[in-house]
């Protein structure tokens, strides 16, 4: 055992694959970005302001994962504050958070216990009213004059799993800050979040938007070519590499991240194989794996409801392998799972929205069927392997405490 380690990790040493493998990582901030040079002067137009002082205002920016959002916006933190004035009579505060981590999305007490922490302060974990966290997050940041700017990623998250009342609340902080001043940016996959919310929250959200259209592919082409350079030993690549990556990304709604994975996913499995080169076959494999890891991220990061709906679909089809399963039965089921775990049962139309969620995500395949007088019924079929299916259920359980 001990002679097969040394061959496996002396042939890592002997990596000939990867020059510097961290800037395809998640957190590398190119100091260049492409392609996106409408949308910096955009948003650098509507946040400069900030640097006379001035609350500048709210911002959104929406458009598909991996079209440069994140990444933008921080780089225009960044230079905002390397802009400041050092005698400047006010202090620019800049804070990002990230509304989708587990310990911060789940209520609105979480939310603002981060955003107070952020700020320098400090509350309990629980315990306390919310509306005295309130009170602390206003106290926290008004203590001297400053401008603070508000960056809430993935801001969709706060509605889904509490309500458009935090978010109003937050659009309407100035009105009770006397030495502060804060502006929202808020930041989101959901091209359709706007025209779900209340529509006060709109108004007060969205002074100003930013559309991130998706990159295309000879775009994503151009920024894989010039990251591969800095990444790749020289002719490590086969032919046809990274226009493959491009190709697959751009069919996924122009996500760079999404290439930029595919790439490093694919120089992995090649540096595991031994292989002194790339070839396309290892685009095909690693593309695979990330279809197979963003199904299960997204189980895992669902509300409980949208798992106990998937868990129904799961036990039906195992139950009844050659039978056909229909919406219907998915929601007796479904019911019968929360009234045992003592959780609030959605309507059948919601559990029909979350079915057809699945099917957009490629868990499910679902067909309409005519029953003609009887109108029209839905039939599902799980579109995911075995593999995927057992730690799905593994993922369900450990979240819904049964098993």
């Amino acid at each position: 055992m001990t002679n097969e380690l040394d061959k496996i990790f002396e042939a890592f040493d002997r990596n000939g694959i990867f020059k510097n493998k961290s800037l395809l990582q998640n957190n590398y901030r190119p100091e260049d970005i492409p392609h996106r040079s409408k949308e910096i002067k955009q948003i650098a137009s509507i946040l400069a302001p900030v640097l006379r002082g001035e609350r500048a205002s709210n911002l959104f920016l929406y458009g598909n994962p991996g079209t440069g959002k994140t990444l933008l916006i921080n780089y225009i933190k960044e230079e905002l504050l390397k802009r400041v004035k050092k005698d400047a009579d006010f202090k620019l505060n800049i804070e990002y958070l990230n509304c989708k981590l587990k310990k911060v999305s789940d209520t609105e007490y979480r939310i603002l216990a981060e955003l107070i922490k952020k700020f320098g302060g400090k509350v309990p974990a629980t315990g306390l009213p919310t509306h005295s966290v309130y009170e602390k997050f206003i106290e926290t940041i008004d203590q001297e004059k400053q401008l603070v700017v508000l960056i809430l990623d993935e801001i969709d998250q706060t509605t889904k799993k509490i309500s458009d009342d935090f978010l109003y609340n937050l659009t309407r902080l100035n009105s009770e800050l006397s030495k502060t001043q804060i502006c929202l940016v808020g930041i989101s996959n959901n091209l359709t979040f706007l025209d779900e919310i209340d529509p006060r929250v709109k108004s007060s959200l969205s002074e100003e938007e930013v559309v991130f259209d998706p990159y295309n592919a000879l775009q994503l082409q151009d920024i894989l070519t010039k990251r591969a350079k800095e990444v790749f030993r020289e002719g490590v690549m086969q032919e046809g590499v990274i226009a493959k990556c491009s190709a697959l990304a751009a069919r996924e709604h122009g996500d760079a991240r999404r290439a930029l994975d595919l790439l490093r996913i694919a120089g992995e499995l090649a540096e595991r194989d031994g292989s002194k080169k790339i070839f396309l076959k290892y685009i095909d494999e690693a593309n695979e794996k990330i279809e197979k890891d963003k199904i299960l991220d997204v189980i895992t990061s669902e509300p409980k409801q949208f798992q106990m709906v998937l868990d129904a679909i799961i036990k039906l089809s195992e139950k009844h392998p050659s039978s056909s399963i229909f919406t219907g039965d998915v929601y007796n089921l479904y019911r019968d799972i929360c009234l045992k775990n003592h959780l609030e049962i959605l309507t059948q139309r919601r559990v029909g929205d979350i079915i057809q969620q699945f099917d957009m995500l490629g868990i499910i395949n679902v067909r309409v069927i005519s029953k003609g007088r009887g109108g029209r019924m839905r039939e599902i079929k799980l579109a995911i392997n075995k593999e995927i299916i057992e730690k799905a259920k593994e993922i369900v359980s450990d979240s819904l405490s049964y098993k």
